[in-house]
């Protein structure tokens, strides 16, 4: 199994009583609670907390793609990569992933993974998104193109990485007379691809293509539907002529390690309470607009989406598998569970998360790094190697 270091980059300093007045802190919250003072604050201790996951021995370096919000001010994971390619040695750098539907000009994307995997040696990650559905509010994209888009995209990036060019490329959203892509990447024939998802069948079924086979990571969902997707991918794989791999499989994961039990709960419970009921919370109709889906999915997603409704506490969200808290003996325990179950090979661990501040993130940081992620490495590569 392979750690990464997953970061939002939350405003965790956003008023709480927003609210009161605002439904959401995504596209409509006024940039007014946003004080540039304690956000280049933020900034700052946020790539401090990547740059030290690299010191603890995590494998990946994680970063992502939101715009106009406060859950997560990383409106360019480019700026944020780059940040960390010069000030890291030996982790990847993962960018999960550029919401590539949105530009009209994804040879931009190309363009600038290509120089980061060049000045890291080969050490990018390039992750794909079609962005959630407030994304494309916040853009003003049609989201009944969203699939069409991100299809083409990704067809005109792989290609601008692998062909020599020039070469024309015309599609039905993109028109390129010239496609020449100064620098190549470096990793051949192109970093590799991972694909985030809240578990469209669409997007499992395209990730899982044997002309792709791209790492599908279930994104931030209880156990039960971590299970269910992560199954369909290998099943989906399967009726298409390949066994996927443990490597191919991903879980995003909230992760709190505290000192003993008690602790761990009482420290991580007001702050993400705050990550899931403030920083998260958004109507139905921002999350998935109409004709971001298909019929069939957005069936699916609404009817899973409705028992989830409504606040959580931290005690429900541990029932239910959607983030793991204790000490580092129990924390070991449900994780090493969760893996016999599926055999993920891909766990990225969100450490900080709404308004957790800085000394508990690092002490939690330490904690899984130190006492549990050495132990999960022991038995997940025993059984790799009892399996060859």
């Amino acid at each position: 199994m392979k750690f990464t270091l997953f970061h939002l980059m939350p405003y965790a300093d956003l008023d709480l009583s927003f609210t009161d007045t605002y439904p959401t802190c995504w596209t409509i919250l006024p940039n007014s609670y946003y004080d540039p003072k304690k956000g280049a604050k933020l900034y700052n201790r946020y790539l401090d907390e990547l740059e030290y996951g690299e010191e603890l021995g995590y494998d990946i370096l994680a970063v992502n793609e939101h715009h106009q919000n406060a859950y997560g001010i990383m409106p360019s994971p480019i700026v944020t990569a780059a940040a960390l390619s010069r000030r890291t040695s030996r982790a990847e750098i993962a960018i999960i992933g550029s919401a590539i539907p949105l530009r009209d000009h994804p040879l931009t994307i190309a363009e600038e993974h290509a120089m980061i995997d060049n000045i890291t040696e080969g050490r990018l990650i390039s992750g794909f998104v079609r962005g959630i559905g407030a994304e494309y509010h916040s853009w003003g994209v049609s989201p009944a193109q969203s699939h069409d888009r991100f299809h083409e995209a990704h067809d005109l990036i792989i290609q601008a990485w692998t062909r020599t060019g020039p070469f024309a490329f015309e599609g039905k959203h993109y028109h390129f007379d010239y496609v020449n892509l100064w620098p190549r990447p470096y990793r051949e024939p192109h970093p590799p691809v991972w694909i985030p998802s809240q578990g469209s069948q669409e997007t499992i079924e395209w990730a899982s293509h044997p002309d792709r086979r791209y790492m599908y990571c279930q994104t931030f969902s209880p156990w039960k539907a971590v299970k269910h997707h992560l199954n369909l991918y290998r099943e989906s794989a399967s009726r298409q002529g390949w066994e996927a791999g443990d490597d191919r499989l991903g879980w995003l994961l909230p992760i709190y390690v505290g000192e003993t039990e008690a602790e761990a709960i009482k420290e991580a419970k007001p702050h993400f309470e705050a990550f899931r009921n403030k920083f998260l919370r958004m109507p139905f109709e921002m999350l998935l607009p109409p004709g971001y889906l298909s019929l069939a999915s957005q069936q699916r997603v609404a009817a899973a989406k409705a028992q989830l409704s409504g606040d959580m506490t931290l005690e429900q969200a541990v029932d239910m598998g959607m983030i793991v808290v204790g000490d580092a003996e129990s924390v070991r325990q449900k994780i090493e569970f969760f893996w016999k179950e599926i055999r993920l090979g891909n766990l990225l661990c969100l450490h900080q998360f709404g308004t957790l501040p800085a000394d508990l993130t690092r002490a939690n940081m330490e904690r899984f790094a130190r006492e549990v992620m050495p132990k999960l490495r022991e038995v997940t590569g025993a059984a790799a190697a009892a399996a060859q």
